[in-house]
């Protein structure tokens, strides 16, 4: 997932998609561990996909908060 696809979403769908990125690489962690040889790439890629949604909430929060100085 881009960061311009993220940017274009808005704070629910964010949290929304975060949540099920998560679930997502929960499962492939524990699919991992039962045995069942999943792509490392895709876990990498969910990692990476989860901390720019992270970053980009943050980032607005940090904004927001300085909007209301």
């Amino acid at each position: 997932m881009k960061a311009d696809k993220v940017r274009n979403l808005t704070d629910a769908e964010l949290q929304h998609q975060g949540q099920d990125l998560a679930d997502q690489l929960f499962k492939l962690k524990f699919q991992l561990n039962m045995g069942q040889n999943e792509s490392l790439k895709k876990i990498r890629g969910l990692r990476k996909d989860i901390a720019r949604v992270n970053t980009i909430l943050s980032e607005r929060t940090r904004a927001a908060a300085t909007e209301k100085r």
